[in-house]
């Protein structure tokens, strides 16, 4: 069943925090995967699905930095993962189906931003390969063990910066068109959005439903690592070109795990899906022109596109001697 993009008036917001989203909820017996788990909006993700019941697995580039950043949390497990090496996505995968049968909740929360340009093996452009093509990777690669939960949910952290440009299906890895960093993570973040909402379509007869979330504005996360001071404090907002709350005021960091958890747990969200929230409620679609942070532009949420990307995903990432 197709889930209207509109809010649905959930009754949380902006400064709703993701331990009230998860209040009174029982996950005991629920498994999670999240990427990136360890640090930042992740590690306060992890630390609520846990205390709520759940156990989780950490995908981590660092296991060992993670095991020290998760120290004192129940139920969590920590597996090596780099979301831009094919194998490394491979194994991570093999080992979770080797010991469980079922995943109730995938969240692809791991990414990075504004890099300068890099290259992975295959040499596709780093932010499309990390954000987008290693998470497309993890999921198909998982979907039997999703499949089998039959309720299950996956949630993709994507970002109002998906506005700074739709996906570039002839040329996504910026190999016939300069670089250039903002560009390329738009892109990333409209691809995240847009896998949302194909997966969703393709996921339903196996009772998998996706949502793609913007966590908020929050600068105090690895993910900032790339970025200058400068960057941090003013290129958000002047290449918005906005004065928009949401834009301007920071969220903390459990504010910012707030919509990550309230898709993923929520029974609010019960039968819905392919949508992207922000703020724990489903956005409105807003126009191109329209500089409101809290809305999502039409090309991160178009059903053809959606499609066309992950046919191109499934070139690049399964057949990649092929693809051009």
């Amino acid at each position: 069943m197709e889930t209207a993009q509109k809010p649905i008036n959930s009754g949380f917001g902006f400064e709703t925090a993701a331990a009230e989203v998860a209040s009174g909820l029982d996950l005991s017996g629920k498994t999670v995967i999240i990427t990136g788990g360890q640090g930042g909006i992740g590690l306060e993700t992890t630390r609520v699905l846990t205390e709520a019941g759940a156990r989780v697995v950490v995908g981590a580039r660092d296991p060992e930095k993670a095991l020290e950043n998760l120290a004192g949390l129940k139920n969590t497990s920590v597996s090596q993962l780099d979301l831009a090496d094919p194998a490394s996505i491979d194994r991570f995968a093999q080992n979770f189906l080797t010991a469980n049968s079922k995943l109730d909740i995938l969240i692809n929360n791991a990414g990075i931003m504004a890099t300068p340009l890099m290259r992975d093996s295959r040499g596709y452009e780093m932010q499309f390969a990390t954000n987008h093509l290693g998470h497309f990777q993890l999921t198909v690669r998982l979907w039997q063990a999703l499949a089998n939960a039959k309720n299950s949910r996956v949630v993709t952290l994507t970002s109002f910066g998906h506005r700074f440009g739709n996906v570039n299906l002839e040329d996504p890895n910026f190999l016939n068109r300069p670089y250039e960093k903002w560009a390329a993570y738009g892109q990333s973040k409209s691809a995240n959005s847009l896998f949302s909402v194909e997966l969703d379509r393709r996921g339903q007869a196996s009772g998998i439903r996706a949502f793609a979330v913007h966590p908020g504005r929050i600068l105090s996360t690895d993910l900032m690592r790339f970025m200058s001071e400068e960057d941090k404090q003013g290129a958000l907002r002047t290449a918005i070109g906005s004065t928009a709350p949401n834009t301007v005021f920071e969220k903390t960091i459990p504010q910012g795990a707030a919509t990550t958890v309230w898709c993923a747990v929520s029974p609010q969200l019960e039968g819905k899906g392919g949508v992207y929230c922000a703020d724990c409620d489903i956005s409105p679609v807003i126009a191109e022109n329209n500089q409101d942070a809290a809305g999502v532009r039409p090309w991160a949420v178009d059903k053809a596109t959606a499609q066309a990307l992950w046919e191109l995903s499934e070139q690049l990432v399964f057949a990649p001697a092929t693809a051009s």
